[in-house]
């Protein structure tokens, strides 16, 4: 690593009677992109203000280079007592010259004359991002930034922060946006951190290669480890296990779907069977919404059938919510018919989290206050109920505003999974999470016996959940696709153009060559063998990126260090180019039938 910009030595901070962690060394070099992990509570929005000198800890000494400029990017950005969501993004210290707020916010779409305390949350996220980028930052710290974003404003984030020639530090639970940006990781664990010089990408194996490493020393000791700290492991190791098995689960859903859908681009799907229509627990025929002059949803037709896990996307605005009104019954088409199954009982989860009083207990949101919970017909106790949650269970008696933003996201979840219903309505469920509970999450729908329907903009959650991908654009239409979110990118990818016809003044062109029927040998050959390599290409750089993680390596083995950088490298460079391949003989394949 090169010599650090910013820096914090034998960092500790004490939270209530202990210490919420201590003895930590945090080093950020000039060109870091560091993805920040660890559990809901481990105190990572806390390490964020530490950095940015926002707060003081008990113990440390933070350095920085004179003339470094570290702006945070808050969870929660603060703006009471601003008139405009321009008047807040105006007011850094740094005060940022108006022109380039103004660029910024063009590019994000966002109108900054609008009143700061009836701005959504969209919005507000957005106002705050140009407030960051304007100060022309070395190091900029980013807490959840896409959260409440839509996939346009995620997707120029991500092609800001690759251009940005300074540090980063970025806490989120968006596993595709930390998976392209980060090469290095902060791992926030037990009250103590470690570092690898591995992106997000080679997270999983490296942590896996800890656990083991801990386990072979618990064993030598003949000691275990801490019940709270043991049985989270074991559950996270395992949980990464059974995920195959589910994956392998839907991808079969999204096969027989697929065998359902109608021509492609289309919302119409095949006339059902008797049995299908005995399973459908939404029918929408020909339903079209206007609000004045402008048409929402247009023509769309869709057989939602039990079990289905149905995803919504597009950008703000374009009418995710609408269209999840009227797919609920909340509000009713101007053309076209919907009706519900008369059994269907909904739970819906959504983003405010209104449930989430903060002079409340855990044990009161759960369980009234009792120390028992129905979990759809099952007693549970409470403290039983909340490890199966990944809480710890001695935080029954905790009020709900000691909690950070991601523990009530996870509390409100354990409340709502425990209701019977065969409806579950989910409101961009995946703010605030981390990456253990969004596992816990794609477990806890995949078992589940009802249909979801899910609002978001988390492109690895929707492409490991849902069945059925419901794309808006704006224009009224909606794509109804097989499969996640990448399934309706690839779907909705620009065909080339054909070539302009000759003009009658040149020579008449040769009779064109017979269209293909299929693709040639070799290029059968390549689509059918390059997921395969894709997949060997993606172990290996897993498994380089997790030897690479030794911190002692460079210092007992530059040669390998080197080696190991350079073999990645070229992985990398082989991987893209496999899948820039695969999908162009995929494109070809669509287009040849």
């Amino acid at each position: 690593m090169a010599a650090p910009v910013l820096s914090y030595e034998d960092l500790g901070v004490v939270q209530g009677s202990g210490w919420l962690f201590r003895h930590l060394d945090i080093h950020i070099g000039q060109r870091d992109r560091l993805a920040l992990i660890g559990r809901n509570g481990a105190g990572k929005t806390t390490l964020l203000k530490l950095l940015a000198g926002k707060i003081d800890s008990d113990e440390g000494r933070r350095t920085i280079v004179p003339g470094t400029r570290v702006i945070l990017l808050e969870q929660e950005p603060a703006m009471a007592g601003f008139a405009t969501l321009r008047d807040y993004a105006l007011s850094a210290p740094d005060a940022p010259l108006p022109h380039e707020v103004e660029a910024i916010a063009d590019q994000l779409g966002i109108d900054l004359d609008r009143p700061a305390d009836t701005a959504s949350g969209g919005e507000r996220r957005r106002a705050a991002i140009c407030r960051a980028l304007a100060q022309e930052p070395d190091v900029i710290l980013l807490d959840e930034p896409t959260n409440h974003l839509d996939l346009a404003a995620i997707e120029w984030l991500e092609e800001w922060l690759a251009r940005f020639t300074g540090a980063f530090v970025v806490i989120s639970h968006d596993r595709a946006f930390l998976t392209r940006l980060t090469r290095q990781t902060l791992w926030l664990d037990r009250g103590g951190v470690r570092r690898a010089e591995i992106g997000y990408g080679g997270f999983e194996a490296w942590t896996e290669q800890v656990y083991a490493e801990e386990e072979r020393n618990a064993q030598r000791l003949d000691a275990k480890l801490k019940l709270e700290e043991h049985w989270l492991q074991r559950g996270v190791t395992a949980r990464r296990r059974r995920n195959q098995g589910r994956l392998a689960k839907l991808m079969e859903m999204r096969a027989a779907r697929k065998a359902m859908v109608g021509p492609q681009g289309t919302a119409a799907l095949a006339t059902a069977t008797d049995d299908a229509r005995s399973k459908t627990v939404i029918d929408a025929k020909g339903v079209t919404k206007r609000f004045g002059e402008r048409t929402i949803i247009k023509d769309f037709t869709l057989r939602v059938q039990r079990g289905d896990r149905i995803g919504i996307v597009g950008a703000n605005g374009a009418g995710k919510s609408t269209l999840l009104k009227l797919l609920t019954g909340e509000i009713q088409p101007d053309e076209g018919s919907i009706v519900q199954a008369k059994t269907l009982n909904g739970v819906v989860i959504d983003q405010q989290r209104k449930l989430m009083a903060p002079e409340k207990r855990v044990r009161d949101v759960l369980a009234d206050g009792g120390d028992w919970i129905d979990v759809l017909g099952i007693k549970k106790h409470v403290q039983g109920y909340l490890k199966e949650f990944l809480f710890d269970p001695s935080i029954a008696e905790a009020k709900i505003g000691s909690l950070s933003g991601g523990e009530r996201s996870r509390l409100l979840l354990a409340r709502e999974f425990a209701r019977a219903s065969n409806l579950l309505v989910l409101d961009e469920p995946t703010n605030d999470l981390d990456m253990e509970t969004l596992d816990l999450l794609q477990e806890v729908i995949s078992d589940y016996d009802g249909t979801v329907l899910i609002v978001s903009h988390d492109r690895d959650f929707l492409d490991r959940t849902v069945t059925i991908t419901l794309g808006l654009d704006g224009s009224g239409k909606v794509d109804v696709v097989a499969g996640g979110y990448e399934d309706w990118v690839r779907q909705r990818a620009p065909k080339a153009e054909p070539k302009k016809a000759a003009s009658k003044a040149e020579t008449p062109a040769a009779a064109p060559p017979p269209k293909k029927s299929k693709l040639s040998y070799k290029d059968q050959r390549d689509f059918d063998l390059l997921p395969g390599e894709i997949e060997k290409l993606e172990a290996a750089i897993a498994r380089d990126e997790a030897a690479l993680a030794d911190p002692d390596l460079f210092a007992r083995d530059p040669k390998r260090f080197d080696a190991l950088m350079k073999a990645i490298e070229t992985a990398r460079e082989k991987k893209d180019a496999a899948e820039m391949r695969w999908l162009e003989l995929a494109e070809m394949a669509e287009n040849l039938g």
